[in-house]
């Protein structure tokens, strides 16, 4: 039985992405590569494209699970806030189409692909070079992080390792009551 699944390295000037397709233990990379936003002056409009291109990435490849990258916490408000939007739309959309979102660490998605959860973005894209059979093209990165997040999905389907599913915004708001205020009145 055939098995797909959409990774998610979200961003908004550069947002990249993987489909990969999984038979038995055979790892195809389907889909590789990035959505450029930084020549759209607005945030809303760079969400927009977003969501759009997540849906239409469900739509065409009907992927049974959506792995996507958790924002990182740095010093930068405002940068964390944006990335925390740009996640937020593309797991909307898979929400939408009632598709699991599962939810990767940085350090988790580098730990189980490299060993290292302190690797490189090139070290990453190398072993999985190793791992998988696809071109590694050094200037798409944001790509090789995308399908990062695809295959520790893959490794991590079959362990016992924690994850974080979502299956609805129910779901995501009861594991997540600190990400979510009361409307004010």
């Amino acid at each position: 039985m055939e098995q797909i699944i959409l990774g998610i390295d979200p961003g908004t000037s550069v947002m990249g992405f993987s489909i990969i397709s999984i038979i038995g233990k055979t790892v195809n990379v389907t889909v590789l590569d990035v959505l450029r936003l930084a020549k759209i002056d607005s945030h809303p409009l760079k969400l927009k494209k977003i969501f759009e291109t997540t849906l239409r990435l469900i739509n065409e490849y009907h992927p049974d699970s959506l792995a996507i990258e958790a924002p990182f916490f740095g010093k930068n408000v405002q940068s964390m806030l944006k990335l925390g939007r740009a996640q937020g739309v593309a797991m909307a959309a898979a929400l939408y189409r009632d598709i699991p979102v599962f939810e990767y660490s940085p350090r988790k998605i580098k730990q189980s692909i490299t060993g290292n959860g302190a690797a490189s973005k090139e070290q990453v894209a190398a072993m999985l070079s190793n791992l998988i059979q696809f071109k590694n093209d050094s200037t798409f990165l944001d790509a090789t992080d995308a399908l990062a997040v695809a295959y520790c999905h893959y490794l991590q389907r079959n362990t016992k390792s924690p994850t974080t599913e979502y299956n609805s915004w129910a779901g995501f708001i009861s594991k997540n009551p600190e990400r979510v205020t009361e409307k004010r009145k």
